[in-house]
């Protein structure tokens, strides 16, 4: 018999995970985005229980869990505030074009460093090259990246990766930014700026960029996932026509499509996370689950604001919240369309399943 169950450790860490996110940030979300970041309190106590290190190898200090592991924590986290987790993670998924394109030495003499002294790292991915490095020196600039400000910028392109940290050449312009609120916001520009870490290599990128596509989807399916539920406690109370709204034929229709987009994404996010896991080529499936974790948030949330009608868009209930910190996610590693076209080149080189290609032959 199959048993779909996570083993002990990790079902432990998801509760552990869940109980934080409900006790330091799930109350204090509207105070998070008001300050553009989460309280002291919130990145003390994450740091206590041992999340900010979740990923870094634990000869360096750190968990030294994997991806299965980020996705569930990342969910947990999400479903009480999106920007939150990405404030509280010190490295975030700037952690991986350090560790596949660096190495242990990036992650010995950049990460862990940057990780004891109590500092952020932000990522950017730049696909279209718009950045350069010429002589040890990077130029160009960044609409939009989700950090006021932070000691560490990485950015990952298609051939490679580098990283400048904060100071001369590096210039932030805050934003205010309509979803991720609790991370920050800002323009960055630099100008001759100092290269501390660069790499080339187009298969490392590749694995790197798997790896912040599979992040960003686990925060998405966690932000999906509270709208709906959200939204079906509320139509189980909220009473019409002398019953219950979830009642109604055509709403218990929607809840039910929506419930299903949950799980259909936390499927694609786990198998991708396996694979990541298990040194598999997960390219593609990242690839598919981000862009599948986008699309159906962009159903999920804006169905959770109208189960609850003309309420749904009031700051009094946090459905609107939900659906404006989907589609700031769904911006980040590269956006959707990157991911979709990424996920279409995997699968036209792999060729058809081999099913289809007995019949096709006759067998």
């Amino acid at each position: 018999m199959i048993d779909f169950a996570l083993p002990e450790e990790l079902d432990l860490l998801r509760a552990t995970a869940r109980d934080f996110a409900r006790a330091a940030l799930a109350k204090d979300e509207r105070a998070a985005e008001a300050a553009r970041a989460p309280s002291a309190a919130a990145r003390d106590a994450f740091r206590a229980i041992g999340l900010a290190a979740l990923e870094l190898p634990e000869a360096l200090g750190g968990a030294g869990l994997g991806a299965l592991a980020r996705a569930l924590v990342g969910e947990e986290l999400a479903a009480a505030d999106p920007g939150a987790a990405l404030a509280l993670d010190p490295l975030g998924a700037a952690l991986y074009p350090l560790a596949e394109l660096g190495g242990e030495r990036a992650l010995r003499e950049i990460a862990a460093p940057l990780l004891e002294r109590g500092g952020r790292a932000a990522l950017a991915v730049d696909l279209g090259g718009d950045l350069r490095v010429e002589d040890g020196r990077a130029e160009g600039a960044l609409a939009w990246v989700p950090a006021d400000r932070a000691d560490l910028l990485v950015v990952l392109g298609r051939s490679g990766a580098f990283a400048v940290r904060d100071g001369a050449g590096v210039e932030w312009e805050a934003l205010r930014g309509a979803g991720l609120r609790a991370s920050g916001a800002a323009a960055v520009r630099l100008a001759d700026a100092p290269v501390v870490f660069a790499a080339s290599d187009p298969v490392a990128a590749t694995r790197a960029l798997a790896r912040v596509r599979l992040y960003v989807a686990g925060l998405l399916l966690g932000t999906m996932r509270a709208s709906s539920e959200f939204a079906r406690a509320y139509a189980g109370q909220r009473v019409a026509f002398g019953r219950p709204i979830a009642h109604h034929q055509a709403l218990a229709f929607l809840l039910v499509d929506v419930y299903g987009a949950v799980e259909s994404v936390r499927a694609l996010v786990h198998e991708a996370a396996w694979r990541v896991d298990a040194g598999a080529d997960a390219a593609e499936p990242c690839a598919s689950a981000f862009a599948e974790a986008v699309e159906q948030a962009l159903f999920v949330t804006p169905n959770g604001v109208q189960v609850l009608g003309g309420h749904g868009f009031m700051q009094d209930y946090p459905v609107e919240k939900w659906m404006r910190e989907a589609r700031a996610l769904g911006l980040l590693a590269g956006g959707l369309d990157a991911a979709r076209e990424d996920a279409g080149a995997a699968l036209a080189e792999a060729g058809p399943p081999l099913s289809l290609t007995l019949a096709a032959e006759g067998a």
